[in-house]
Formats: C-alpha cells, structure tokens, sequence
C-alpha cells in the first residue's frame, strides 16, 4: 500500500478569501515502510501572505518572490500522490486549498483530490483513540515519544516527516526503513534521513543454584500455609 504524508502551508486560513498554498511537503510510506522518497516545493501565491500566518510557519513575501507559481509544480504533484492514501492531520483544511488550486490551474483544473486519492485524516483517528485529550501534532509527539524540539516553526516538509512518525506509532508502529530518494525536486538538499535501528538479541540471565534454592523454599512457605501455589504445578 502506498501511503503520501502531506502538509500544506498557506498564506492564510481560508480559500474562499482567496488565500493559496505557499509550500506543499510530502512525504511517502509503502507498506508502512518509509522510502525517503518525497515531495516538496515552496509556491509564489502570487499575493501577500497575512501576517498571521507568517508568525505560525515564518514563510515571508521575500522568501517566495524568486519561486515557482502553482502552475509550475502542479502536475508533479498530482502525478506523485495520484493513486495513493493521502494521511493528513485534519485534512479537510489542506484537502480544501488543493482542491481550490487544482481548479484554478487550467491543467488540473477537473483534478478532484477525492477522485484520485483516498484520504486519511489523521486528527480524526487520534480523537477517536485519545477522546477529551488535545490531539494537535505537538501533543501526539509529546504522547508518542517523539522529539520535535527542532520544530520552532510549522514547515509543510517537517511537519509531514512528523506526521508520519506519529501516524506509524499510532497504529502499531514502523516495520522497516528505506533510506532512499527518488524522482523529487531538491532530493540531495532535503532528503529525508532517518536511522534503522536493528534488533539486537537479549541477553537471557539464568538463576543461579542458591536463588533456586530460595525459590523453592518461599514455596514451602506458600503451600505450608494452605495457598494454590501455582508456580509449582499438581
């Protein structure tokens, strides 16, 4: 199964005021395996972006004066998360903004992320999971033991790398790691690294004669004073 990992950052809340998308992060999963395969792009929204959401992810006008409109990218990105399990943690906000820009776009303006995506809505799993508990990505990090003190600042890529860890943790855990990349913009400046950390065999301490000894004898003790003592069977 293939799974994309998506984040989304946008020039303010709503699409409907026409805000865009400002950076798209993506990370891939395959058979709960992370291959390090990824995409990201950082958009020029072709309008200013609120000062609101500046002080949540730091993305500045200046920043994307120099990058690549919607249009540029927009069939790389549907052509990596086409066919695959969208995960996203509460999807309808970044669902919305890639619906709104699909249609914009003239080349993807029938593309419906629905139509060619399942949708996974990470925040909706984890309420269903924790109910009554904040379930924001900070809070699933801290609940799952995962270090995101580099996180000052909300990133699309970083935050999807997050995501996934968490979203593996959430439902039983990561099988294996794949350190690889391929077929992504930027892949040698922003590839993904993560360590596979392999087994290693426990080291299995017996008892010793005397502490046999003393085992045997509490059982007396047990069996003396009319108790089931079930570590000794009938």
């Amino acid at each position: 199964m293939r799974q994309i990992v998506l984040d989304t950052e946008t020039t303010g809340i709503d699409p409907k005021e026409g805000h865009r998308i400002i950076e798209i992060g993506c990370v891939e999963v395959v058979n709960r395996r992370l291959t390090g395969n990824h995409f990201h792009a950082y958009i020029n929204p072709g309008r200013h972006i609120e000062q609101e959401a500046i002080e949540v992810h730091g993305i500045t006008n200046e920043f994307l004066a120099d990058k690549p409109v919607f249009s540029s990218v927009a069939n790389d990105f549907v052509n990596f998360i086409k066919g695959s399990q969208l995960v996203i943690h509460n999807a309808p906000f970044d669902v919305g903004f890639m619906d709104h820009e699909f249609k914009m776009e003239a080349r993807t303006k029938g593309v419906v992320t629905s139509k060619i995506c399942d949708v996974l809505d990470t925040l909706t799993l984890a309420r269903k999971m924790h109910p009554g508990q904040k379930n924001n990505l900070d809070a699933l990090c801290k609940r799952y033991g995962i270090d995101n003190s580099h996180r000052t600042l909300h990133g699309a890529l970083l935050d999807a790398e997050i995501l996934a860890d968490v979203y593996l943790l959430m439902t039983g855990g990561q099988t294996k790691l794949k350190l690889a990349s391929s077929g992504t913009s930027d892949a040698d400046a922003t590839a993904l690294r993560r360590i596979e950390r392999s087994a290693n065999k426990l080291k299995v301490i017996k008892a010793s004669a005397d502490e046999l000894e003393q085992h045997e004898a509490r059982l007396n003790i047990v069996q003396e004073a009319g108790g089931n003592c079930i570590w000794r069977p009938e």
